[in-house]
């Protein structure tokens, strides 16, 4: 049973971890905070507020709510840089499991070309077929969090820019802009291997729904003999989708050790 004021962990959509409490009757309850309207952005103060679990993600979701979104994760003392730092690493976790997935379904796929006499072709195709369909999935994943990765670093850098106009102190506006550069430029490494990570899984993908495709509607010994001949190449396309991620997991870490993450 939930008591009053015992602590808790929430974590909305995007990954992010509020710690709050829970009331009597086991609600979430988060501290006082503006509470924003999406269509004006203005903040409205309510003495007490009880926020339900999925407005905050339906605000990160909402494009034109994603002011309101950051106003509200600042207001918890979540800033931009760390929310950076988080989709980074729900970024790299996805490719992580995206490396792992497209290794099975090349597992799968000898197993299919590899077959012995007797074997059941198909529960062979129909294991193929699902990982294809979960190599999609988690290619997809890794796209949607590379999204979120540039959405709030494009919003955090306009911020930083902004505000070296704020500054009296020409010694430190010249810090933080030199400070600003060294980000964007690891940043943009990072995203730049992301990018040719998620580009990586693309011709994996096509050959595993060409296999597929075929098999579906020939599936006898004959079918699968003549794709063995391409073993071979989607082998080779697995590694260097591997490779790929591999260097972009490994610019991921360095971007969060740098920013003070983990």
């Amino acid at each position: 049973m939930a008591t009053k004021g015992r602590p808790v962990s929430y974590r909305p959509a995007d990954g992010m971890s509020i710690q709050c409490t829970r009331d009597a009757a086991g609600r979430v309850q988060l501290p006082v905070s503006p509470l924003f309207s999406c269509k004006k952005a203005t903040p409205v103060m309510k003495p007490t507020l009880l926020i339900v679990p999925a407005l905050i993600g339906m605000l990160a979701l909402s494009p034109g709510c994603k002011s309101a979104y950051y106003g509200t994760m600042e207001a918890f003392g979540v800033h931009k840089r760390d929310i950076l730092v988080d989709r980074v690493e729900t970024a790299r976790d996805k490719q992580e499991d995206a490396k792992e997935q497209f290794a099975t379904a090349l597992e799968e796929f000898r197993s299919v070309v590899e077959f012995e006499e007797g074997s059941n072709l198909e529960n062979m195709y129909n294991k193929l077929n699902r990982s294809y369909e979960r190599s999609q999935s988690a290619a997809n994943a890794v796209e949607s969090k590379i999204d979120a990765v540039e959405s709030v670093a494009t919003s955090l850098f306009k911020e930083w820019e902004r505000e070296l106009k704020e500054y009296s102190d020409d010694a430190l506006r010249d810090a933080s802009a030199q400070q600003l550069d060294d980000t964007r430029d690891r940043y943009e490494r990072m995203v730049a291997a992301m990018r040719r990570a998620e580009a990586s899984m693309q011709p994996v993908l096509d050959a595993l729904k060409d296999q597929v495709l075929f098999l579906k509607h020939n599936l006898n010994a004959q079918a699968i003999a003549s794709i063995q001949g391409t073993a071979a190449g989607i082998q080779d396309d697995v590694a260097e989708l591997i490779a790929e991620m591999e260097r972009s997991i490994a610019e991921a870490n360095s971007f969060i050790e740098q920013m003070g993450g983990e």
